[in-house]
């Protein structure tokens, strides 16, 4: 999955649950959602330019550190503890880390997942061009097209949402918009 896929579904899947139960939806209409988008992207924004471009030579990887439990608990833990003294917004980056996870079903991927369970190294891809094997990608791969093209509907979607409520600007300075904050 891609940029859109992660963004939008993440986002999608948020604003129907702000619709649930009063409990929980209380909770997720607290969420800033600009950092819940950042959060959905956040192991990719960390490891893809470690990977690729710091340890291409011996990685070439797009999958480490930040696509590992450890991470996400680390980044958990200290959400939750952040969340008991009254700030969200740590939480809310690692709910968007998890998405992240289970979007790029990182459980088939166990010797990443469990890092350093199996051992303290991560596996090297042999990818030569990297912008042409997430093009072909994107173009041949259900699993990577359907997501993105979701994402991106639902992505539009919400733009409209914003551009209609007026809610554009309430977005970008406080995350929320008029339904859900």
């Amino acid at each position: 999955m891609l940029v859109f896929g992660h963004a939008g579904i993440t986002l999608g899947i948020t604003l129907a649950l702000g619709s649930q139960p009063p409990k929980f939806s209380a909770f997720t209409k607290r969420l800033d959602l600009r950092l819940l988008l950042f959060g959905s992207l956040l192991p990719d924004i960390i490891d893809k330019p470690l990977g690729h471009l710091l340890f291409r030579e011996t990685l070439n990887n797009g999958r480490l550190v930040g696509h590992t439990l450890v991470f996400l608990l680390i980044l958990s833990l200290a959400g939750h503890l952040l969340y008991r003294r009254g700030h969200l917004w740590l939480l809310t980056l690692a709910i968007g880390s998890f998405w992240h996870l289970v979007f790029d079903w990182m459980w088939l991927d166990s010797r990443t997942l469990l890092w350093p369970l199996f051992g303290t190294s991560f596996e090297r891809l042999a990818i030569d061009n990297l912008l042409a094997h997430w093009f072909y990608s994107l173009i041949s791969n259900p699993a990577v097209y359907i997501p993105e093209i979701i994402g991106v509907l639902t992505l539009a979607w919400f733009g409209l949402h914003l551009l209609q409520k007026r809610s554009l600007l309430p977005f970008l300075k406080y995350g929320k918009t008029g339904s859900t904050s």
